[in-house]
């Protein structure tokens, strides 16, 4: 079943991968559930003044749980003189596809899964390194049934 909302997933996000400006990689660690976090994003700038739509998968392993994560973040971005580092907060949706070994279940584990939605808090920064790229940090603060703290690093390459 995962396998097939991975696939599903990816070929639902090539066709925006053509308007997006630019896109990457991102890990990191998750806290309730204690988990390591790795995916991709896209970022489609401008949306609004200061505003970009940057949507992300992610995969969490670890504390018996995989999850896998459609997030669907804005972000408003600040502007600091004299400096290259550009700040950020936001928010938005997730939706996440959560796989178990239910050891309630008669006779030992068993695998089992649920789909939950939540949302969460971003606040991050981002600084441009060379040939355009953006390596950026985050932190975001889970609401609902989403993991209730990540932090994540990641690599933007523009286009």
């Amino acid at each position: 079943m995962l396998r097939r909302i991975l696939v599903l997933a990816a070929l639902l996000t090539l066709p925006a991968t053509a308007h997006a400006t630019s896109y990457g990689p991102r890990l990191g660690f998750s806290v309730d559930p204690d988990q390591f976090v790795f995916g991709g994003q896209l970022m489609f700038p401008e949306v609004a003044e200061n505003l970009s739509f940057d949507p992300s998968v992610e995969l969490g392993l670890g504390d018996d749980l995989t999850i896998f994560s459609l997030n669907f973040d804005l972000h408003y971005h600040f502007d600091i003189s004299g400096s290259n580092w550009r700040p950020y907060a936001g928010g938005g949706a997730t939706i996440s596809f959560i796989s178990f070994d239910d050891d309630d279940f008669p006779g030992g584990g068993d695998n089992d899964s649920e789909t939950e939605a939540g949302g969460g808090l971003v606040v991050g920064a981002g600084v441009p390194t060379r040939g355009g790229d953006r390596f950026f940090g985050e932190l975001k603060l889970g609401l609902g049934d989403v993991p209730d703290l990540k932090m994540m690093v990641g690599w933007n390459f523009g286009r």
